[in-house]
């Protein structure tokens, strides 16, 4: 397959393809419909990325608690995936000192520097997760962004695109030229630099 771009977008063959990799313990259910997809967009104040709905369209991973279950999954732990990315960058503002350099100055006060990191990250674009702490930036008007690993502020690539992604997680990985350029995702690539 080659790479997600607005002018190769991921279609059915190639999400039904990358369901194939899923190992058998991974249960795949019934594809969402449009209408599921955009009530859980609706319920949950975001929008799913072209591919990423796409792949959702053809095949809803389960069966291990790593993948959201979009349709009938735990609220309360889709609102925690959900939280994971910004609740990440909190902790390491509380417990490691982290301050993002463009933000204003860092508050003496603990809680003080938590309210203030709170207001910046609400601002932030939305990280969805695909599996476990890999997570793909929401927007429906950008597809190929790079899928990154989240943990706290310890943020790295996992694959270029969605369809890399699949690949170095299930698959077999292609090396990633050393000269790719990721695609940027306003505030979250700062950590990859």
């Amino acid at each position: 397959m080659t790479p997600i771009s607005p002018e190769n977008p991921l279609t059915s063959e190639d999400a039904r393809t990358l369901l194939a990799m899923l190992p058998a313990r991974i249960e795949i259910k019934r594809g969402m419909s449009e209408r599921e997809l955009d009530q859980v967009e609706e319920r949950w104040g975001f929008r799913f990325a072209p591919e990423h709905r796409t792949l959702l369209g053809e095949g809803l991973p389960t069966g291990s608690s790593g993948w959201p279950d979009w349709r009938d999954g735990d609220p309360e732990d889709l609102a925690e995936r959900l939280a994971w990315p910004v609740d990440g960058v909190l902790f390491d503002v509380e417990h490691n000192g982290f301050w993002h350099p463009e933000w204003d100055p860092r508050p003496a006060g603990a809680q003080d520097a938590l309210d203030v990191a709170r207001m910046y990250l609400a601002k932030v674009p939305v990280m969805v997760p695909i599996y476990s702490h890999r997570c793909l930036l929401a927007d429906p008007d950008r597809t190929g962004t790079p899928v990154l690993s989240m943990y706290q502020t310890d943020i790295i690539y996992y694959g270029t695109d969605l369809v890399d992604y699949f690949h170095h997680e299930f698959g077999r990985p292609v090396p990633t030229p050393e000269d790719h350029q990721y695609a940027t995702i306003p505030f979250w690539s700062c950590f990859l630099d």
